[in-house]
Order: structure tokens, then C-alpha cells, then sequence
């Protein structure tokens, strides 16, 4: 951890109560020592958790916002939302379906007349598999590469992404499995854009944050907005921008300040708006083998639960530098939001909140890696490239300093490299990226692939050579 983030603890508190009687919501006192110790012990840099109780709100700030002054979060400091930008999206597919503009067993070709879009048989992609990741597309499209591995997405643009679509196979048929993609969100927000014949910014101005009042929910932060952003950081400390998604939007591109997410929530909550009704309604029942236990039940982006009796609705996100979690009760009674400036998870805060200590304790945070010492002659067996896609290679070498990692660029010879740090034996880890490497072996010994693990993403990249 650098030094830098090992810091006295700053505390601001505000009240956003919307009605006569100023009733703020208290934050219980093993979920306060447990934020603290958080910013205290430089797990995260900073924290926001706003709490809802009926029309009452209160926002608590924890930490410093930004590296290089004392800025305190509060309830106008603006954060990455990460992957909770899908239940926007979410929102303006279902307000799109309200007011008749398209429907959810629609194809989603139908939207996007100069892609081709894969199908399955006579199977195809419609914009609730997509909403619910029963599409049957991956996580991510193999041909996404970035020379910048800090903005991993800024690169890819819509004709990338038109490409891959066109050459990808299905291997299974559209709403029949569960699995998770960014791609498939991204795709859909695309979708809506071209179907309003807006940019996904101005339809997320025009449908929700305009009519809700959150002036500081932007996908495109003005320089004023970006004076109260908190300063991202990845697990190890280390400051990193904020992601651009370009083509991909639509999965997380959305920032938002504390005071904005209370209004959203509420637009759920009190009472819920048609397009949130349509957005909570049940789609999906999880269950089998590889799914989260507690995961029984999805809507458009939101997961339902039923803890101690009490439906909860919840989503969470990470990105580069940024975690953050939402969730609220089916009643209307209770609501949370927590925010954090590094990328290490905040669900278990968040839900300890929202259910008001209902959970067992809180686990401790995972340590760092800490770095073990390899001999240099050993490194030799790492060395080669490897295929994390069908034109993306990642090439490892040994340096003067130790082990090299990086994407080799077309027309180039040396690669943008980070350097790795050995962790255990055939794992490594970058100071730099917040990735880490695993390194895969035959049952004889031999090397023959690594997994690729960043920003909660694993990928297996074969040896070539």
C-alpha cells in the first residue's frame, strides 16, 4: 500500500431528509467501525454510504475523495458506478417497453438492422435474454484489447464491435443457461440508442435522469464534475482513471453522486414508477449447479432475496477503480448505497446495511499479495506468448528486473509491459494493472496455458510458443 493512502480518517455526514421532520438514518454502530477500519487501514481510499429509510434520507462519508487534498466525500462527490450502470440501461429498455417503443421478446436485430446478429437454429437474441444474460454471448468479445490495460475498453469501438458479432458462434440457445455478460449489456444499450436515435447519453439524460432530477449522473462528466469526483485506485493502491466503454456503454459507464443514486432508488421505492414496476417484475429463476445460492431470482439487472422473511431487490458493479452497491427493500421502507474510490468489493457493507445487521459479521478483508522471491533462472519457463483471443496475444518475458507481461501490438516489436511479482509459485501479480497471472501445467510439468484474472474477470490464454 503506498504511504500515501495510510491516512487520518475524515468523516462527513449529510442529511437529505425529504419531508417536514428531520429524521435522519443512523448507521449502526458495527457498520461505522467497519467503514472506518476500512479507510483507516487504506482498504479503501474512500467510502459513501447513503441510507434510505422511508422518505427519509442520510449520506456518510468516509476517507478522502481525492490523493492530493483533504476533500471529504459527501453527498455530491461522484463516483464510478461500475456495473450497477445496467439497471440503467435496465430502466430504459423497460421505459422503452411501457411506452410501446419496442417489446421484450422483440429480437434485438430488429433494432440494429446494420448488424448480424448470431442466432441458434431459428433461436435469436431478444432484448430480455439480453437484460437477463440468457443471450448465450460471452463476458466479453475476443477481440477486445486495449494498449492501455488501466482503460481496458477505450479502444473498442462500434466496429469492432460489429465485427465480432458477425463472425461469433453461439454455443447455446438463447434463454436457456444463465451467464453473466457485459457484452450482452453493452449490445443493449446500443440497441436502445439506435432505436430512440439518440447517443446512449442523451437517452439516459431524456428518460431518467432528467425527469429524477440527478444533474450529477453522466456517462460524460463535465470539468466541473470532475472537480468532485473521487479519485479511483485499484486493490494494491495504485490511482487509475476512470473506464471509457465507448461501444460498450451500456454495461458501465455511468457515474453518479450519492444525493442522485437516493433519488433513484427512490424511483423504485415511493412509489415504484410503471418502467421500475416492469424492471422489478421477476424474469429468471436461478438455480443449479455454478449459481450463487443466494441468488434466486432476476428482474431487468436487479437480483431478488428474501432474507428473515423481508424481498430485497440489490446490484453490484466494479470497474477499474471503483466498487459500489445498490439495493433497497420490496416494501419501500429501506434503501442503501455504498460507494468506494478502489476497486475491492463492497457487498458485504452494503448488505449489512440494507438489512440492518441481520448478517453474520463481516469477514476481514482479503490481505495483498505479498511478493516471494524467484530465482531468475527459473523465470525462464514462463516465458512465451499466449492466445487470450484470436488476434490478441499476451506476451511474457523475462526482463533485467524480472518477469514482463503485456499485449503485443500490431506493426510493433516491443510491448507495452507491466511488470510481475511472484505471489506463489506460478501465480504473479502487477503493482500496475491489478491483474494477475496463474500459470497452467500439463500432468507432466510442462506450461501449457495461463489464466488471465483482472477487473473480476478470468480468462485462459493457450501457450503458443
Amino acid at each position: 500500500m503506498i504511504p500515501t493512502r495510510l491516512r487520518a480518517l475524515f468523516v462527513s455526514v449529510l442529511s437529505l431528509s425529504t419531508c417536514g421532520a428531520m429524521a435522519t438514518p443512523t448507521l449502526d454502530a458495527s457498520i461505522r467501525e467497519r467503514a472506518e477500519t476500512l479507510v483507516r487501514n487504506g482498504q479503501h481510499a474512500s467510502l459513501v454510504i447513503a441510507v434510505i429509510d422511508s422518505k427519509d434520507s442520510a449520506v456518510y462519508g468516509f476517507g478522502r475523495a481525492r490523493d492530493n487534498d483533504s476533500y471529504q466525500p459527501d453527498a455530491d462527490t461522484i463516483y464510478e458506478l461500475g456495473f450497477v450502470s445496467k439497471t440503467f440501461t435496465a430502466l430504459l429498455l423497460a421505459d422503452a417497453v411501457v411506452t410501446g417503443k419496442v417489446r421484450l421478446e422483440q429480437p434485438v436485430s430488429e433494432l440494429l438492422p446494420g448488424y448480424t446478429i448470431p442466432e441458434f437454429g431459428d433461436k435469436k437474441i431478444t432484448l430480455r435474454s439480453l437484460a437477463t444474460h440468457f443471450s448465450g454471448l460471452p463476458v466479453l468479445p475476443d477481440n477486445l484489447h486495449s494498449a492501455n490495460p488501466l482503460d481496458p475498453f477505450t479502444d473498442y469501438d462500434e466496429a469492432q464491435l460489429r465485427t465480432f458479432l458477425a463472425g461469433y458462434a453461439l454455443t447455446r440457445k438463447p434463454g436457456k443457461e444463465f451467464k453473466f455478460s457485459m457484452l450482452g449489456y453493452g449490445l443493449l444499450g446500443t440497441a436502445l440508442g439506435t432505436q430512440a436515435k439518440m447517443s446512449y447519453e442523451d437517452l439516459l439524460r431524456a428518460r431518467i435522469t432528467g425527469p429524477l432530477d440527478m444533474p450529477s449522473t453522466t456517462t460524460i462528466p463535465s470539468p466541473e464534475m470532475r472537480e468532485r469526483m473521487a479519485h479511483g485506485h485499484l486493490d494494491n493502491g495504485v490511482p487509475v482513471p476512470i473506464w471509457d466503454f465507448r461501444a460498450l456503454e451500456g454495461a458501465g459507464a455511468v457515474l453518479s453522486s450519492g444525493r442522485d443514486m437516493i433519488r433513484y432508488l427512490h424511483s423504485y421505492m415511493q412509489p415504484a414508477g410503471e418502467a421500475q414496476k416492469l424492471a422489478l417484475r421477476p424474469q429468471q429463476v436461478l438455480g443449479g449447479e455454478g449459481h450463487d445460492p443466494r441468488a434466486r431470482t432476476l428482474g431487468l439487472a436487479w437480483t431478488f432475496e428474501r432474507v428473515n422473511g423481508q424481498n430485497y431487490a440489490w446490484h453490484n458493479g466494479m470497474s477499474g477503480g471503483y466498487t459500489s452497491f445498490v439495493g433497497f427493500s420490496l416494501d419501500g421502507k429501506r434503501g442503501v448505497v455504498v460507494m468506494s474510490g478502489t476497486s475491492r468489493e463492497v457487498q458485504s457493507l452494503g448488505q449489512a446495511v440494507l438489512w440492518q445487521g441481520q448478517l453474520p459479521p463481516l469477514p476481514l478483508p482479503a490481505p495483498l499479495p505479498r511478493e516471494i522471491a524467484i530465482a531468475p533462472a527459473d523465470l525462464v519457463q514462463y516465458a512465451g506468448q499466449y492466445a487470450l483471443g484470436a488476434s490478441v496475444i499476451l506476451n511474457v518475458r523475462q526482463g533485467p528486473n524480472g518477469l514482463l507481461a503485456g499485449i503485443l501490438e500490431s506493426g510493433t516489436t516491443e510491448p507495452g509491459e507491466a511488470l510481475m511479482f511472484a505471489s506463489a509459485q506460478d501465480t504473479f501479480f502487477s503493482r500496475m494493472t491489478g491483474g494477475h497471472l496463474v500459470f497452467q501445467r500439463d500432468a507432466e510439468g510442462s506450461i501449457i496455458g495461463l489464466v488471465l484474472h483482472q477487473h473480476g474477470i478470468a480468462k485462459f490464454a493457450r501457450r503458443q510458443f
